[in-house]
């Protein structure tokens, strides 16, 4: 049958005709190892803060947004067994870690944040006060090592505990408290300008 035969054979199937002929499925179809309304769910609870998480990873909203797909792509790829909703988020968070890793062992690229400071805002409530402390801030936490920068932020901005960080990062759970007091010393230190 010619290219212009079955296109009119196809021509003459009727919508209901279509509408019982079995779906098509896919490798990745079979993969999903969850409904529709569970992942959506799923999504509108973790997605803002795995893409923030992201987003202070790499610096970049671009590529914040390809990572989260990547991550949930990978997660429904994986078929793994989730034993909790807590578990599920550590295991998207783990995701989102290793491929803001793998980002940027392939880039290279670091962002050089300007040396200038405002010595007298420190105490300045302004607006104007708290971007300069703002800045300040991520200029020492772009210092930090990226295991102790990741372990500050799921402990404060995420409030995952140490158990879920240990496990986000791929460690012991006896090692994120003194990940965590590193990390603190480092950053108390940087931002009183002692340096590292």
């Amino acid at each position: 049958m010619t290219t212009q035969e079955s296109h009119l054979h196809m021509r003459d199937i009727t919508l209901s005709e279509l509408q019982r002929l079995d779906p098509i499925t896919t490798e990745a179809d079979d993969a999903l190892h969850m409904d529709q309304d569970t992942f959506r769910a799923l999504y509108d609870r973790t997605a803002r803060p795995l893409w923030s998480y992201l987003f202070r990873r790499t610096g970049d909203a671009q590529l914040a947004d390809d990572l989260l797909q990547e991550t949930y792509y990978r997660f429904l790829r994986s078929r793994a067994a989730i034993e909790s909703e807590s578990h599920c988020k550590n295991y998207l968070f783990r995701i989102a870690s290793n491929l803001a890793n793998d980002s940027h062992r392939r880039s290279h690229e670091h962002v050089e944040l300007s040396d200038s400071r405002a010595s007298a805002a420190g105490a300045d409530s302004s607006p104007a006060g708290r971007i300069v402390r703002r800045t300040d801030l991520t200029r020492a936490m772009s210092q930090l090592k990226p295991r102790q920068r990741d372990a500050l932020w799921l402990a404060y901005a995420e409030g995952l505990s140490h158990e879920e960080i240990a496990e986000v990062l791929g460690v012991k759970a006896a090692s994120i408290k003194l990940i965590l007091f590193r990390a603190r010393r480092k950053l108390a230190r940087l931002l009183r300008g002692d340096g590292a």
